[in-house]
């Protein structure tokens, strides 16, 4: 991992307009007469302004504030694959600091032993956020067709495809790898600073292929300037008709999504504070607000306990330490 700088940090305060929208969603003021929170709430991102666990924290701080009776506000500080964020969150004892974390907080461990939290140790999952699959693409001129040609191409000619993906250890990165201990196909990952510095070379034919987020590859897909082969989703997603899953092509190994969850550090927030958030999260997640905002940013909303949301985190943890491990992945 590089030496951390100084992140960059923007809060974002509810606007009365997106006070009264959240007001129509509950209006009997539930839990109003609740003890917890006395003061502002912070929501760290550990990522710059505008990524998809940016966007989805802002969407609930809109929606939270006036059920909790304080302000929401969301805290930028990224850097070091999240490191920073995470870190900083798990180190807040002041009871009003939660984290919207991703699938990076649980792979990073792994990585780098002495990363200085632990997922499972640090933080009181509050519930699931949203989750966006991966899409398997590759360059519109591209001679590879299906999921199957890429198989055998890569197992005919080892090495030869370029995989390219969003960083060394990112999912994109460990999804090549489940695919290629899982076909036997030897492909060559090639790592970028983001998807967006990749997408050049993708659009351009330099790498072969990507597994990629869905909302960043949506627009080159239906361009006709990337072919998408399968989706990483359980079900067929809806912007992408007739492109099969994983699991229809008998690899739910790949069955890999992108993830956002919200958490509290360890023992920093009362049970009865927990509670409630869990109970606000759910009811959020389900209206047509949330539905609606999160259609436009490409992710789906995931309503799920606190108990199901620990447990996920430990077994995304454990599944990608299997990976690394296996693989010999190494940090940058």
């Amino acid at each position: 991992m590089t030496s951390p700088t100084f992140p960059v940090r923007r809060r974002t305060l509810l606007s009365g307009a997106a006070a009264l929208t959240a007001t129509a969603l509950w209006p009997h003021g539930v839990f109003a007469a609740d003890a917890w929170p006395s003061k502002t709430v912070r929501i760290i991102v550990p990522f710059a302004p505008g990524g998809g666990a940016d966007s989805s924290a802002r969407v609930l701080a809109e929606l939270l504030a006036p059920q909790l009776g304080q302000s929401v506000i969301v805290d930028n500080r990224p850097g070091a694959g999240s490191a920073i964020g995470v870190n900083a969150a798990a180190q807040s004892r002041d009871g009003h600091t939660l984290l919207m974390g991703s699938n990076s907080m649980v792979i990073n461990p792994s990585l780098f032993p002495n990363i200085g939290y632990d997922v499972v140790r640090d933080f009181d999952a509050v519930g699931m956020v949203s989750a966006q699959p991966l899409v398997l693409v590759v360059p519109a001129a591209s001679p590879l067709k299906s999921f199957a040609d890429v198989v055998a191409t890569a197992k005919a000619r080892p090495g030869e495809l370029m995989a390219g993906n969003s960083g060394n250890g990112t999912l994109a990165h460990l999804t090549s790898e489940i695919f290629a201990s899982q076909t036997g196909a030897t492909l060559t990952p090639v790592p970028y600073k983001g998807e967006s510095a990749l997408m050049p070379d993708l659009l351009g034919g330099l790498v072969s292929l990507g597994f990629l987020n869905l909302p960043s590859v949506l627009v080159h897909i239906r361009s006709g300037k990337l072919r998408a082969l399968a989706v990483s989703s359980p079900k067929e997603v809806p912007e992408l008709p007739g492109v099969p899953t994983f699991r229809a092509l008998n690899q739910p190994s790949l069955e890999v999504q992108g993830w956002a969850a919200l958490f509290a550090p360890r023992d920093s927030i009362p049970a009865a504070g927990l509670a409630r958030l869990e109970t606000l999260l759910s009811a959020a997640l389900a209206s047509d607000a949330v539905k609606n905002r999160f259609t436009t940013l490409g992710v789906s909303p995931v309503i799920q306990s606190r108990a199901d949301t620990a447990k996920f985190m430990k077994a995304e943890g454990e599944r990608y330490a299997a990976v690394i491990k296996a693989r010999g992945i190494k940090a940058e």
